[in-house]
């Protein structure tokens, strides 16, 4: 990758828009932030509570926005070197700063052309379609629907630069636990979030599900070719005696008798145990942050379920702000900037949305 701004590619958009999830920042912000979250979907009262205690265990603070704010600083800090001179903004989907108010600034501001990165990584729709909804509907919120242009990054699960502090560290995490126990007693789990089945196979471009249907959709395909490519690069450090590993799923939060993608990895990490296992590690490749899910659901909850049956146990650290990943994003935002304007992005049924269909930003024309 190049740090040098003179190859660089005119940007055609003059401001970026740091697009992420959000969270709660206080105990009285917890209860309305996850109403949010789960308006009309219908999930238990039982499991917002549930939800609920895990952010006021850590406070009632979620650890998403101090993380967004350090990589929206990394991001200034390294993007001029790299050609991309413009304002840097961050806006959240379920708390503050809300969509529709920084869209308003930008705006104010006199910017015309925005590229949303958004902090999710994979095809899905909560993790790609539904950011594009909301951004039309905070421009329709603001006024602004015609007058402010938002293009959304393509998904980047196989970027180098995001998968590649992760193999560092998965590297370390072999290395350590190998010193007390051999690979084939060692179980690597790659964890993402787990959504509804449905969901996953309806999951990326339609062109592409029918390809993917072994793996139950996109989402889950693009997660066994991050785990793959990983695993390739852990393996050019330590040789190919390596640990095998699998894919696991965590945070479900739906109803239960809805089908969700499995296992869990609590469940996954009994049955590895049975079979004679000895140590597991939990790569969360699913999530750029250690924010709640990976905090509580894998540091507390995944590592307790290890400790219960004595297996050594070690979480490998996500991007976060490794400097590799702020990189690899100014790469993604240069290559986009690159594409025709009217280059296809998200067709009209990429990812839909499993109750109705909504207004989006960067629709592909058809």
């Amino acid at each position: 990758m190049s740090n040098s701004a003179s190859n660089a590619t005119p940007l055609k958009y003059d401001a970026i828009l740091l697009t992420s999830f959000g969270g709660p920042e206080s105990q009285d912000e917890v209860v309305p932030f996850l109403e949010r979250v789960t308006a009309g979907r219908g999930i238990p009262a039982e499991r917002l509570l549930e939800v609920g205690q895990h952010y006021i265990k850590l406070g009632g603070v979620s650890p998403i926005n101090a993380q967004n704010r350090a990589l929206l600083a990394a991001m200034r800090e390294h993007f001029p070197s790299r050609g991309i001179d413009v304002p840097i903004y961050w806006g959240n989907r379920n708390s503050e700063p809300y969509f529709a108010d920084v869209l308003k600034e930008i705006h104010a501001d006199g910017h015309k052309r925005v590229l949303a990165f958004v902090t999710s990584a994979y095809s899905s729709y909560s993790g790609c379609r539904q950011y594009r909804e909301n951004l039309a509907g905070a421009l329709a919120e603001a006024g602004l629907t015609g007058q402010l242009e938002i293009d959304k990054s393509p998904q980047y699960f196989d970027m180098p630069g995001f998968l590649e502090p992760v193999a560092a560290d998965l590297a370390a995490a072999i290395r350590a636990q190998s010193a007390k126990l051999s690979s084939d007693a060692i179980r690597i789990m790659f964890t993402t979030h787990s959504i509804p089945t449905s969901m996953a196979e309806t999951s990326g471009p339609e062109e592409l599900r029918e390809a993917a249907a072994e793996f139950e959709g996109v989402y889950s395909q693009q997660h066994i070719v991050a785990a793959k490519l990983i695993m390739q690069m852990v393996a050019e450090q330590l040789g190919e005696n390596l640990p095998d590993w699998e894919l696991v799923y965590q945070s479900r939060s739906g109803s239960p008798h809805t089908p969700w993608l499995e296992p869990d990895i609590n469940d996954a990490i009994t049955a590895n145990h049975e079979a004679g296992i000895r140590g597991v590690i939990v790569v969360p490749i699913g999530f750029v942050s250690d924010h709640v899910e990976v905090i509580w659901d894998l540091d507390n909850q995944a590592a307790e379920t290890a400790a219960g049956l004595n297996l050594e146990y070690t979480r490998v650290r996500t991007a976060g702000v490794a400097p590799e990943f702020v990189d690899g994003i100014a790469d993604l935002i240069l290559a986009r900037s690159s594409m025709d304007s009217n280059a296809p992005f998200c067709s009209a049924t990429c990812c839909p949305n499993p109750r109705v269909q909504l207004p989006v930003v960067a629709e592909a024309p058809h």
